[in-house]
């Protein structure tokens, strides 16, 4: 069966050609704009003699350029490969080499970075999408790259490639505790569901006007929220990066009705100023990434009259959504709810025998249904792992109800997620390693009431070594995104190890 996702737009450009798609600061882009934007990004790759299936990184923030690449990645029959603009060089070089990705389309405000990895990997052009508002001149270009409306000089042929159902449409990176990033595999199908389930659960109507602060690089906000917005024909508003005022003018300028966040997000905007706001148009809060507590959904529902939030679960892999509160009437606070149409959900002993329902039977949840990914990219070692049976394991531990409602109670892995960001700490004590004074190193996440969680290194120095927390943070900050790098550093003498000289990070969490 052909298919391709690029039909969700074409389908809601022939209903509503002139209707805003997309808001951001400087400008208002229309369905007909992005579909035909799109379509001359399409024809100009394939002018450059890509053929589909082959990659095209995208290093943007929430600009309505990373709808033109989007969807012109995917009309050509190409992959979509999505990056964090945050990443340093040699994270940018090590995604480029895995994925191979021909093209990396960057922002010109962080293009150094995208450069350095782009050059270390080698074979990769890189073209610099402009500040916003602003086109660069030939001189404002830096070295070595190209202009991203060069892109745009191609003609519209209106042509979307015939791709299979199952053909890779975006491979979305994400991390174990263990190695380097994998890149999860998303096929037009299984990206189609999950936007067509999830707008129906979210019960989004035509008028909406879906905010779009998460960033488009994360499942969440791809899945989630671009792709259900394009699928029943809503209207964005995007907003490059969470800052509490930026967000409330967006909100309160475009009469915004869904907002999609992390519990962060909804801690800052619980605790903002509003009374001079009018948010009144506001209905839907569906919330994600990290548990919400029961008392930031009861404070913010009653400061914010008419608002729901809805809590769900999801992974890259699943292609977002998994499970949803579906509704104030059916949700149970500080539930993840119950899988979402066409997903099968169960918990499993080590033994991946079916557990009861009930908080004492914990185990690991897994999944399957047509929202699971493909596989790993170029990486069936790592898929063999996670599926067996057919089923997903996702390394989380939880439970069931008695009415089939989910919860998560911890993690398997090691995973730390600050601020609704994954942060891996095999990633973060490779990097510690790498310091000239560190014999041994881990990472661990202990509870921050802003953010969730917060990244903790504990560290032993070399014999005779030295070094203080501010040289380790700074050496860490140099080498990593922003949100990774440990905010703390603990120094003793030596780490508590097991009897295979494992170390024991649950003697450090105590």
């Amino acid at each position: 069966m052909t298919f391709n996702l690029a039909t969700i737009l074409r389908e809601s450009r022939y209903a509503s050609p002139g209707k805003p798609l997309c808001h951001s600061q400087h400008t208002t882009l229309t369905y007909e704009q992005v579909d035909e934007g799109s379509g001359r990004v399409a024809a100009a790759l394939l002018d450059l003699g890509l053929r589909p299936g082959d990659r095209v990184a995208v290093q943007l923030p929430n600009l309505p350029e990373f709808l033109l690449c989007y969807f012109g990645i995917l009309k050509a029959g190409l992959i979509m490969v999505p990056l964090n603009p945050l990443l340093k060089g040699r994270e940018i070089a090590y995604h480029l080499r895995d994925s191979g990705s021909r093209i990396l389309i960057a922002f010109s405000m962080l293009a150094g970075e995208a450069i350095k990895g782009a050059e270390e990997a080698g074979g990769t052009e890189v073209y610099v999408v402009g500040p916003p508002g602003h086109d660069l001149t030939p001189d404002q270009m830096p070295a070595g790259t190209k202009a991203f409306t060069d892109l745009l000089n191609a003609e519209d042929t209106g042509e979307i490639a015939p791709t299979n159902a199952d053909d890779t449409a975006v491979v979305l990176y994400t991390s174990g505790t263990t190695g380097n990033p994998k890149g999860a595999e998303l096929t037009h199908f299984q990206l189609y569901m999950n936007c067509t389930v999830s707008g129906d659960l979210f019960g989004i109507e035509p008028d909406d006007v879906s905010l779009a602060v998460l960033p488009l690089f994360h499942v969440f906000g791809l899945s989630s929220v671009l792709n259900v917005a394009v699928r029943f024909a809503g209207t964005l508003a995007l907003v490059p990066r969470f800052e509490v005022a930026p967000v409330l003018d967006a909100i309160e300028k475009h009469r915004c009705t869904i907002f999609s966040g992390v519990p962060t997000m909804y801690f800052a905007l619980l605790h903002a100023d509003t009374a001079d706001r009018d948010l009144s148009a506001l209905r839907v809060g569906c919330s994600g990434g990290a548990p919400i507590p029961g008392e930031v959904i009861r404070a913010f529902e009653e400061k914010f009259p008419g608002v729901v939030i809805l809590e769900g679960y999801g992974l890259s892999e699943s292609a977002s959504t998994t499970t949803f509160n579906i509704s104030a009437e059916q949700r149970k606070v500080g539930s993840i709810g119950k899988p979402v149409w066409g997903v099968q959900t169960r918990v499993v002993d080590d033994a991946d025998r079916t557990l009861p329902p009930g908080p004492e039977h914990v185990g690991e949840i897994v999944i399957r249904g047509h929202n699971m990914m493909k596989g790993y990219w170029n990486n069936p070692e790592a898929t063999a792992e996670v599926f067996r049976d057919g089923w997903f394991h996702t390394g989380d531990l939880g439970y069931a109800d008695e009415d089939g409602y989910f919860y998560i109670v911890d993690r398997k892995k090691d995973l730390v997620i600050r601020g609704g960001f994954n942060v891996y700490p095999r990633e973060v004590e490779e990097v510690l390693y790498t310091h000239p004074a560190i014999a041994e190193a881990a990472v661990i996440g202990r509870a921050d009431e802003r953010l969730g969680e917060e990244v903790v290194a504990y560290v032993a120095l070399k014999a005779g070594a030295q070094a203080d927390e501010q040289d380790v943070i700074a050496f860490c900050k140099e080498r990593m995104a922003p949100y990774k790098y440990p905010r703390e550093v603990k120094f003793l003498s030596a780490l508590p190890v097991g009897p295979t000289g494992k170390i024991l990070k649950k003697e450090l969490r105590t």
